[in-house]
């Protein structure tokens, strides 16, 4: 799959301990006119309590519940996770392909839904916040993806993943799905792109054998020369 950031043409600064990700939020059935955004986060937080957050302000608008019971009236069929961009080959990805299928009783909803990654059993973050959408009844025409590459700010490690599903009109909570309900999204290996560089490859050493004085020739010292320059750069401890 090609990269997000490389398709959409957006720059990224270094933002320091912020989170930055750049992702494609829609409709599988929408999909083909998709547009990648940038988005930003406030640093992870990997320590504490894996508290769960409302969506959109919920608690601060009027007739919003505080509830945190699923409404059984809505429900996740599936949620699927694809991991790719592993360019350094340590098994650890910084690309997240999400496609989930939520579900009601009723013939259509209109629903949002919200995004967390928590590290390495820490508290959840959130990533990605979906638009308005439709879910209508119990089919599968209204599967929702987000594909999202982490530039900055996730280090290396184990990470699950939850959907949280609110009303659009009132922003109460209506279920959820996550790594206690599904392998999917559990013990997921991610890092950011700032640290899935490839590594610099070691150039051939080609010996050039030359008769007379038993002198090594030139090429041999230049390959030899670029040969330690590598190692130096290889050995050099990362930022």
């Amino acid at each position: 799959m090609a990269g997000l950031l490389f398709l959409s043409g957006i720059a990224l600064a270094d933002e320091g301990d912020k989170r930055v990700s750049v992702t494609i939020k829609s409709l599988k059935s929408e999909q083909a006119s998709a547009v990648a955004n940038r988005e930003e986060f406030d640093a992870l937080v990997s320590t504490g309590p894996r508290s769960l957050v409302k969506g959109r302000d919920a608690l601060s608008k009027a007739g919003a519940t505080s509830s945190r019971t699923p409404n059984v009236d809505f429900w996740f069929y599936t949620a699927d996770v694809q991991l790719f961009n592993d360019h350094d080959n340590d098994g650890y990805f910084h690309g997240i392909d999400l496609l989930f299928d939520a579900d009601t009783i009723y013939s259509s909803a209109e629903v949002y839904a919200v995004v967390y990654l928590s590290f390495e059993g820490g508290p959840w973050n959130e990533y990605a916040e979906t638009e308005n959408f439709i879910v209508n009844g119990a089919t599968s025409d209204d599967e929702y993806i987000i594909i999202t590459e982490l530039i900055s700010g996730y280090p290396s490690g184990s990470y699950d993943l939850l959907i949280e599903l609110f009303d659009a009109w009132d922003n109460s909570f209506l279920a959820w799905i996550g790594p206690d309900d599904t392998s999917e999204l559990a013990f997921l290996p991610i890092e950011d792109a700032d640290r899935d560089a490839p590594l610099a490859p070691v150039p051939e050493v080609i010996v050039v054998h030359e008769h007379g004085g038993g002198s090594m020739g030139w090429l041999l010292l230049l390959a030899m020369g670029g040969l330690a320059a590598a190692r130096r750069f290889r050995g050099a401890p990362s930022a």
